[in-house]
């Protein structure tokens, strides 16, 4: 029989069972953890972050900044945590803050907020399935007042519906507050079809999710409809100025995206940029988001434009962006320093939280961009990136 991994049912977030479980793995595996098991928190505040908690991973944290942002929420200037291992990450990001600090800033938008569970219906027929349809619309009042009794910040906004042979699957919206909140409508929705069922004859069954919801899943849908946050982040760069901080002109540029977006729709990808991914998981790591939500928030639009005077207009719109400031990983302590730099920690900052996400985004594509246009991506990869 395999040896069961220690667990104290009393007492399980604690540095005695952490070093039982280490020593155990030493054991079986004769790897010493002494690195994982070297960390500055007390091990009762992982409890319900982790489970058989045995220490940490240390992940190397730069500082990006000073980024200006204007944005509803986030104004000013701020220096941001980005836990990586991408030698030139955090240089190239630092590059792209610099230049649109000189440019004025980034304006940042969140024009839309919405978190889904998808719950699937299955009848007889098609036709009962439409007439389910009809009562759903009809009911929607009484629906959202049962969904909303599970929690006291989310809100159901609308239940859009899909039909499919004899299946209507039904996506329920709701903002969620500072939390990402997919256990809050997962539990909301879960309350809503249980009264469904009992006040709807001729329900055969249900699933909660039908996989509309594609949770911790890139989908069209979302890029449409929004999943979390749907954010939008601008800048206007003088092309004087892009000459002189990145060494390309703006048409050069302006040329380049042309090329580029034909490259993308080739390669069927779900983003038309250079890579929103590397700085929203940085980001997301130092901050104790959801790191799996990255396959949601990493999709993106980037549309950029020249003025008669070919000044550089560039926008990024993140259609998923899933963050919190409040719940799950973002109560760990090294997270909750991340966040106070930004001034980011607790009710009511989400959607600031997100536009400095943006803002960042957007200084890393204009970085990236440039450095492949002008050359010195490969260069200065070989100069920083190299693990000697």
């Amino acid at each position: 029989m395999t040896d069961q991994i220690p667990r104290d049912n009393a007492n399980d977030y604690s540095e005695s069972m952490a070093r039982a479980r280490r020593d155990f793995v030493a054991e079986k595996t004769a790897v010493s953890l002494s690195n994982i098991g070297h960390y500055s928190l007390d091990p009762s505040a992982t409890a319900g972050n982790i489970e058989n908690f045995i220490g940490v991973a240390q992940v190397p944290m730069g500082l990006m900044g000073p980024l200006l942002v204007n944005g509803e929420h986030a104004q000013g200037e701020f220096y941001v945590p980005m836990a990586t291992s991408e030698g030139t990450l955090v240089a190239s990001y630092n590059r792209g803050a610099s230049l649109l600090r000189e440019a004025g800033g980034i304006t940042v938008s969140v024009v839309d907020d919405a978190m889904q569970r998808a719950p699937v219906f299955i009848f007889d027929n098609a036709r009962q399935a439409r007439a389910f349809g009809l009562w759903v619309e009809e009911n929607f009042s009484a629906i959202a007042k049962q969904a909303e009794s599970t929690t006291s910040s989310g809100k159901l906004c609308n239940i859009q519906q899909f039909s499919a042979a004899r299946m209507r699957y039904l996506r329920f919206n709701y903002t969620t507050g500072d939390a990402a909140g997919q256990n809050m409508v997962g539990k909301a929705t879960f309350v809503a079809c249980e009264w469904i069922v009992a006040n709807f004859p001729g329900i055969r069954r249900y699933m909660l999710s039908g996989a509309m919801d594609t949770d911790k899943k890139h989908s069209q849908l979302n890029t449409l409809h929004t999943r979390g946050k749907r954010v939008i982040a601008e800048a206007n760069i003088p092309s004087k100025l892009l000459e002189k901080v990145m060494g390309v002109t703006s048409e050069a540029l302006f040329k380049a995206r042309s090329i580029t977006q034909v490259g993308g729709l080739l390669a069927g990808s779900i983003n038309t940029g250079a890579h929103s991914a590397n700085g929203i998981t940085a980001m997301f790591i130092a901050t104790g988001q959801d790191v799996a939500n990255v396959a949601e928030s990493s999709a993106a639009i980037v549309f950029a434009d020249i003025d008669d005077k070919e000044n550089y207009y560039l926008s990024i719109t993140i259609p998923s962006l899933i963050v919190a400031t409040h719940g799950g990983g973002t109560g760990l302590p090294t997270q909750q320093e991340s966040l106070n730099v930004l001034g980011c920690n607790g009710v009511g900052k989400v959607n600031k939280f997100a536009e400095i996400v943006g803002a960042t985004v957007l200084a890393g594509e204009i970085s990236l961009m440039s450095a492949v246009i002008a050359g010195d991506w490969v260069s200065s990869h070989d100069a920083l990136g190299r693990n000697r």
